[in-house]
């Protein structure tokens, strides 16, 4: 008896020791293919579960993996090559899972964490610390956790799929957190022949979402082609009077200027407008110091809260291959970005009698936020020493200018007179404000120049080497000082190293190293910014994959260590903003491992799971408010009995979080929330070859949890369903 497997060079290969797991589960799935031969043959051929005769394309087209990927090293690389922990979140997943904006990708992305503010507010932590790098079709752009200009609010309809790559990742990004390095890869006008897509979806809380997807050749030959993508959502929420309204547009034109030269040229655009959204959440406690518990649909914004925001992004992408195989690439961006919010914040813990005790701050506050950025950079192979190697070099410019505007009500501290919370129903009247000023401003520039190279050591053994150099300046104001300006210039090596040792067809092992180096956009008590977070990261794992890249696995380990981290202090500067301060000795070290892609054609899976501690020199724990301990599963299956029918779900657990609370109603005291498990269901109905229904249930056992733990809580959505249809044409 053999098996058979598919190589990473997709070539077929016997193999004398096929994964185990891979095996026992297509053997498991498919109980027939034993005895898949005739009677009087001798050998059985086992193929993994899958079929060899079904087209090889369109399998992998719903697909959760990927068969290469250039993130991380810019290399094109099989994800088993690349020696760091890399997730993909493919266009079947996103489907499948109904994940319609780049925040519900991350929250369920292995190792990502979400720390819920409030109803408008969402910010995604890794390890331990603050997930900073954001990148589109590799072109990185940094986000801040301070201001909410919506950028994890992006809609996945444009995107193919979106890469993370956890851990320090300055070879890319040059600046960043040892977090995550998140790439979002655009679509783009792939047909020569016209097609498109329309959907709709009505869900709970009357959620209406419409989207247009249509391709189509722009001239005769077809080496000209357009896309265009748009679509509407219109919904209200589990929380009482909030409502929200987005629309985006995504337009694309990609041409083959000749047989060796492609260009990419794009525009997209979306805003939202957000009636009564919340800032920060409910009271954790009473005045007495007892717990307090309020429906889920208690909201603390008032009916004159709204929150808008837009964004425009301009891009082009030049791609040139020669004849000895090299390939030159220029990517260059202009984004535009600004949110206009006038909210309350509550503080202060309420009587549980009277209701009494609750005071809310106001803030009206408008940003304005500019970014050009323009990478180019060469790739290639070359021989040395009679063996073929890989090698990468380039430059980066960037530039990003924030206006950031505030007003007050004009009374005492701002205050706002709320009354007995427990009448609330967030109708108050809208205050007299004070006129417009400027609260800050800063003017951020970028230069570096990287290279990296993989070298062919061995057969086995290849080594990843790389550096990247960055010089940061800054043009700044100190919070609520405009009329003085500072400016800071650091300069910055990132080396980067990785050794990758394939131990056999499907399996290698690897470590790398690199340090780490990002500038601060939180502030001190004075309003200046904290200095730049150093240190170093190291990571040691072992991948495999089988059927081709099909399915995919890793398991890591990792130890982070940093200097310079921002540490909330939960006091508050007068417009609001969070006084940080910081932390020295900062260790993050844990444990990941992923199971991603194909089980059989019929069997889709990922599963990821994280243990991780993160403590400053002293001991105490960092980023306490994020789970330690995370595991996600999301699967589909399409039943081999009734193939129009795909069934699927998944489970999203974590263990508890708490947040140490300084001048709680009993002193120092400490919020948590214990841990718990969400359950999620979908099915899919292919009614016609064009035409298919869906349906996706969250938190199936409507489980009552807190999103957000602090001096105030923030709830989770309750039991939630949609329903879906599409059409291809």
């Amino acid at each position: 008896m053999s098996f058979i497997n598919h190589t990473r060079d997709g070539q077929h290969q016997p193999a004398a020791t096929p994964s185990l797991l891979a095996a026992c589960i297509a053997m498991a799935l498919t109980p027939t293919a034993a005895f898949a031969a005739s009677t009087t043959e001798d050998t059985v051929v086992v193929d993994g579960g899958f079929d060899n005769t079904q087209d090889l394309s369109a399998s992998q087209d719903q697909d959760y993996s990927v068969k290469t990927t250039t993130t991380g090293t810019k290399l094109l690389l099989v994800p088993r090559d690349i020696p760091q922990s890399v997730s993909v979140i493919s266009q079947q997943r996103m489907a499948d899972q109904n994940l319609q904006s780049i925040g519900q990708v991350l929250t369920n992305t292995t190792g990502i964490t979400a720390q819920v503010q409030d109803s408008d507010r969402t910010v995604f932590y890794s390890r331990g610390f603050f997930v900073s790098n954001y990148a589109y079709d590799d072109l990185p752009t940094s986000i801040s956790e301070v201001w909410n200009f919506g950028d994890t609010a992006a809609d996945t309809a444009i995107y193919d799929r979106i890469e993370v790559v956890r851990g320090a990742t300055g070879l890319m990004s040059g600046t960043g957190n040892p977090a995550a390095y998140v790439n979002m890869v655009r679509k783009h006008a792939d047909s020569p022949e016209f097609k498109g897509n329309v959907s709709a979806s009505y869900g709970s809380w009357d959620k209406q979402r419409y989207v247009l997807d249509l391709q189509a050749p722009l001239v005769e030959s077809g080496k000209v082609r357009g896309r265009l993508i748009t679509g509407y959502q219109d919904n209200d929420s589990f929380v009482d009077n909030y409502h929200y309204r987005k629309k985006f547009l995504y337009g694309v034109m990609d041409a083959d200027v000749t047989d060796s030269t492609t260009l990419s040229v794009g525009y997209e655009y979306q805003e939202s407008h957000t009636a009564d959204p919340t800032w920060g959440g409910l009271p954790t406690w009473y005045s007495d110091g007892s717990k307090t518990h309020y429906n889920r649909s208690q909201t603390v914004a008032p009916d004159w809260a709204y929150s808008d925001k837009d964004s425009t992004r301009i891009f082009a992408n030049l791609t040139q291959r020669f004849d000895n195989g090299w390939e030159a690439h220029i990517n260059g961006m202009h984004a535009e970005t600004n949110f206009d919010s006038k909210l309350m914040y509550m503080s202060g813990y309420p009587d549980k009698e009277t209701g009494a005790g609750l005071v809310g701050y106001g803030g009206w506050n408008r940003g304005e936020r500019k970014q050009d950025a323009v990478d180019a950079f060469l790739r290639g192979g070359f021989d040395l020493f009679g063996r073929q190697h890989e090698m990468m070099f380039g430059g980066s410019f960037s530039r990003q200018r924030n206006h950031y505007d505030n007003s007050m009500p004009d009374a005492v501290y701002g205050m706002v007179d709320v009354g007995n919370f427990k009448n609330w129903n967030g109708n108050i009247a809208d205050p007299q404000w004070t006129p417009w000023k400027l609260y800050s401003k800063d003017d951020i520039r970028q230069s570096s120049a990287y290279s990296s190279a993989r070298f062919s050591l061995a057969d086995p053994l290849h080594l990843i080497l790389g550096a990247r150099y960055t010089q940061y300046n800054i043009r700044y104001n100190p919070a609520g000082s405009p009329n003085t300006r500072l400016e800071s210039t650091k300069d910055d090596v990132t080396p980067y190293a990785g050794l990758v040792y394939d131990i056999n067809e499907d399996w290698s092992t690897y470590v790398s190293y690199t340090s780490i180096f990002q500038p601060q956009d939180k502030r001190d008590a004075s309003g200046r910014y904290l200095d730049p977070t150093t240190g170093k990261s190291y990571e040691a794992g072992v991948k495999a994959d089988w059927f081709n890249t099909r399915l995919t696995t890793s398991l890591a380990i990792f130890r982070i260590e940093q200097d310079n981290v921002a540490s909330n202090t939960y006091t508050y500067m007068p417009s609001g903003e969070s006084i940080y301060e910081s932390l020295d000795g900062v260790v993050s070290k844990g444990v990941e491992f992923e199971l991603n892609g194909a089980l059989t054609d019929n069997w889709q899976l990922t599963f990821g799971a994280t243990r991780y501690i993160a403590e400053d020199k002293n001991g105490n724990a960092v980023s306490s408010d994020q789970p330690r301990t995370t595991m996600k599963l999301f699967t589909r299956y399409q039943l081999p009995m009734l193939p129009e029918l795909t069934v699927g779900g998944g489970v999203n657990w974590q263990n508890k979080v708490w947040t140490d609370v300084e001048g709680g109603p009993a002193g120092r005291s400490r919020a948590e929330q214990g841990s718990y498990g969400l359950v999620n269901l979908f099915s899919r109905y292919q009614v016609t070859k064009d035409f298919a229904v869906q349906a996706n249930v969250n938190n199936l056992f409507d489980k009552e949890y807190y999103d957000y733990v602090g001096s105030y809580v923030v709830y989770g959505a309750p039991l939630n369903v949609s329903v879906s249809a599409s059409y291809d044409f």
